[in-house]
């Protein structure tokens, strides 16, 4: 982690820059290195402001708070970082499921189904269901560059695949209910 303090229209204190370099610790639970905090602790008349930019594996969050003292202006300040480092840690928490990123979820899946001698499912399609005749269909896939077609047969109203054989014609599979 790394803390700059910048102090303007003000002396530098070195008591208030390790004041702010210690209150900037509590963070890092909340946020992935690398952490590079930037205070600037300024005073206007009466005012003390304390504004803090916190940047983080690519995520920015700023805060700007103000009293009548330096030391309290800093707590404020924190006060607010901390509740936006937590939320920000609990959104990218959310975005993954059980805690996992989803490639090391996926991959403990994959893993598991091979162990067991399962077999995988490595692709997923969604076909519409078109009723027509098995001439329609066959006239359909000759003209389509797939390898079979999912259709309902308009005479029996079952379910049929026809599929693309290596010769050139064409297989057919009729599914019945019982």
């Amino acid at each position: 982690m790394h803390v700059s303090v910048t102090f303007r229209h003000m002396d530098s204190s070195e008591p208030l820059k390790l004041y702010a370099e210690e209150k900037s610790e509590r963070l890092s639970k909340y946020l992935a290195e690398p952490v590079e905090i930037h205070w600037v602790l300024s005073i206007e008349k009466i005012r003390h402001i304390a504004d803090a930019t916190v940047t983080a594996n690519g995520v920015t969050i700023k805060a700007q708070g103000d009293t009548q003292d330096m030391y309290a202006a800093i707590d404020i300040v924190l006060d607010k970082l901390l509740g936006q480092a937590m939320k920000h840690k609990d959104k990218v928490k959310e975005h993954k499921q059980n805690g996992e990123p989803v490639s090391i979820r996926y991959a403990a899946t994959e893993g598991a189904a091979a162990a067991a001698g399962k077999p995988r499912i490595t692709k997923k399609e969604n076909q519409f269901v078109k009723p027509m005749s098995v001439e329609e269909a066959s006239m359909q896939l000759e003209v389509s560059s797939g390898d079979f077609l999912v259709f309902t047969d308009s005479s029996t109203g079952n379910t049929s695949v026809l599929y693309r054989l290596k010769d050139g014609g064409f297989g057919l599979i009729e599914t019945t209910t019982r």
